[in-house]
């Protein structure tokens, strides 16, 4: 199970899988060259969301399909530092396509 993990430091925002780098998938969509953010609704959030669909789901056409909704679920909603599963975002993403999960 992979972890992802984001902060806030001193020296910019962060943002680590498995204490790697996030890849930002610009070569798929770039939404923006200003990097990652959260917290709130925008083209930085978007660009993190895409970048977590992608490492997670492996699939470029589902990640962009998703990158709306999962940014404004759960991206958007981040604390300042902030830690996500595998199973994590397996559970967001069942709640937004309205499917229970076990």
């Amino acid at each position: 199970m992979k972890r992802y993990a984001g902060d806030r430091t001193i020296d910019g925002v962060k943002v680590i899988v498995d204490g790697a780098p996030l890849d930002p998938g610009v070569d798929v969509v770039e939404f923006t060259m200003n990097g990652f953010e959260w917290s709130y609704e925008g083209p930085e959030p978007r660009q993190l969301a895409l970048a977590l669909l992608l490492d997670h789901l492996g699939d470029r056409d589902k990640a962009r399909a998703l990158v709306e909704p999962f940014m404004a679920a759960v991206v958007a909603n981040f604390d300042n530092e902030w830690e996500l599963t595998s199973a994590d975002i397996d559970q967001a993403l069942a709640a937004l396509s309205g499917k229970a999960v076990a």
